[in-house]
């Protein structure tokens, strides 16, 4: 039975970057209480198309969700006790919303536990490599509402950064891509993640726009 192949040199970059980080990394995050909360995981799942380059899959909820609709995620959701711990969860949440296949996918390193106040997980993010991509799309409609693989280089573009306010006056990292918003929670690890990966440009951080006029921009 041959070993499979390393990931190429610049997963294996990205997943060095993460040794020693901690959670300012990605975002603001406040202490988690120490009881009440939740754990999550999502899957941070990075490929390579020949044309484009490395690669991320991300997914558009459902809008008529009633938790977060409408919102561009990583794959991923709470934790089962079945799931043997946080990179379980998180490839059994892909599958189960996109059909990623669990064989096909290397996990490469944990980052640190976040705390998302306004769900109250603590979520773990799981950073994979995509070794055998398998075909993916939504898997329940109700739930998810699309799947797409973006390119790094597209995120990376300065043209397509920026940052939104939200009505209650959050201001963080956004990111347009064709068909979605990418904002919240999951921009911030996207915004940290092509940084460690030394794919950052220079791009204008006083563009702040509405979050609702940001949002109707990719309808």
């Amino acid at each position: 039975m041959t070993e499979a192949a390393e990931p190429p040199d610049w997963m294996q970059r990205l997943a060095k970057a993460t040794e020693d980080i901690d959670a300012s990394t990605f975002m603001r995050v406040p202490r988690a209480p120490s009881e009440g909360v939740r754990e999550a995981s999502v899957l941070m799942l990075f490929g390579e198309d020949e044309n484009h380059g490395p690669d991320v899959l991300l997914l558009r909820r459902s809008d008529t969700l009633g938790s977060h609709p409408g919102q561009v995620a990583f794959p991923g959701g709470a934790s089962d006790p079945d799931d043997g711990g946080p990179v379980g969860t998180a490839l059994r949440e892909a599958y189960e919303e996109t059909g990623v296949l669990a064989a096909g996918v290397r996990p490469l390193a944990l980052l640190p536990e976040l705390y998302v106040p306004v769900s109250g997980f603590v979520v773990t993010p799981v950073l994979a490599y995509w070794e055998q991509p398998s075909p993916v799309a939504p898997v329940d409609p109700a739930e998810t509402a699309a799947v797409a693989r973006v390119p790094i280089a597209h995120l990376a573009d300065p043209a397509n950064r920026f940052r939104v306010r939200h009505p209650a006056g959050y201001v963080g990292a956004a990111f347009s891509a064709p068909g979605m918003l990418v904002w919240g929670f999951t921009a911030g690890l996207i915004n940290g993640l092509i940084a460690l990966g030394g794919w950052e440009q220079p791009w204008d951080a006083t563009d702040v726009r509405d979050l609702e006029l940001a949002l109707r921009a990719t309808q």
